[in-house]
């Protein structure tokens, strides 16, 4: 389910089978990083999209975390920390942040959701086919990862 009115209601009307937040993160960079902070958004908003398709249901995709590049990881990592805790009270038992920022590796033993970094890929010399098969195939791993975090 997405962020959006009807899947909202849909979640509230359904929370006990939906446990699972998925929280896309990216920096917004302003200047010389800027092509590349929208390559980033670009990539990490499309392998969000298509693993909330497979997971409908099951998961509740929340707008992305964005900061600016430049701000303290301290600020960051507060602020996404106050997210954390306002999902978890809730009532989501597993929370997944999905980035292709690597600052954030450092931070991952802070958490208490499940952060997956992946670098990003430069999509935009790709048709819109290429791009969903290469983001499906991401996905397929992805899957596998998010049932073993279920069944834990």
């Amino acid at each position: 389910m997405k962020w959006i009115p009807q899947d909202v209601e849909t979640y509230l009307n359904a929370k006990e089978y939906v446990d699972t937040a998925v929280v896309p993160i990216y920096s917004v960079s302003i200047g010389a990083e800027m092509k590349q902070s929208a390559i980033t958004a670009e990539f990490i908003t499309l392998l969000t999209s298509q693993l909330e398709r497979q997971f409908m249901g099951r998961l509740l995709l929340f707008p992305p975390f964005t900061y600016l590049k430049e701000e303290k990881d301290e600020k960051a990592l507060s602020d996404l920390l106050a997210w954390e805790v306002s999902l978890s009270k809730g009532g989501f038992k597993h929370i997944f942040y999905i980035t292709s920022e690597i600052d954030w590796r450092v931070q991952e033993e802070k958490l208490n959701g499940s952060l997956i970094w992946l670098p990003s890929l430069p999509l935009a010399n790709m048709n819109d086919s290429q791009k969903i098969a290469m983001v499906d195939s991401l996905v397929k791993q992805l899957l596998i990862l998010f049932t073993q975090k279920w069944h834990e």
